[in-house]
């Protein structure tokens, strides 16, 4: 299996990603857009994720919603800027808990011999917010969600 590559550069604003994985990138871009799939592989294994809402083109409004075992509900949301199939998507992140703090992410697919890897780029409003998204565990998290779609893909 893949290992994913997870760069936070001391002084920058953004997170850089990427991972390859098995499966064609249509098959791939499929499973980021749709609402079925999504809650299959997206964030932690200890947490249930429900997609409220998700509308993968511009303009779009995306929200899914994770809760635990004890009840405890944390939702995240944002807005499509750019769904161009199976090529790249471009949307803005939001932990509701932390209103004000948005990102924008850019996530590009690139078909390589039959596998797909996956570049990801967070840019943050302020290296503060990109400290704050590292201290709360982003990359463990990260990790995890993209050891479960690779999963999914298998």
């Amino acid at each position: 299996m893949s290992k994913t590559t997870f760069i936070a550069e001391p002084g920058k604003q953004e997170i850089l990603m990427s991972r390859s994985f098995d499966a064609p990138r249509a098959r791939v871009y499929a499973a980021y857009t749709n609402p079925e799939a999504v809650p299959r592989w997206w964030g932690p294994r200890s947490l249930k994720t429900v997609v409220d809402k998700m509308e993968p083109r511009k303009g779009g409004l995306w929200r899914f919603v994770q809760r635990d075992e004890a009840g405890h509900e944390f939702a995240f949301n944002g807005v499509y800027h750019e769904a161009l199939s199976p090529e790249r998507l471009v949307y803005t992140f939001e932990f509701e808990g932390m209103p004000g703090h948005v990102l924008l992410e850019t996530v590009l697919f690139e078909e390589i011999e039959g596998k797909t890897r996956i570049t990801s780029k967070s840019v943050f409003q302020s290296l503060e917010a990109r400290d704050g998204m590292m201290q709360s565990g982003a990359e463990a998290g990260a990790v995890e969600t993209w050891d479960r779609l690779a999963e999914l893909l298998d």
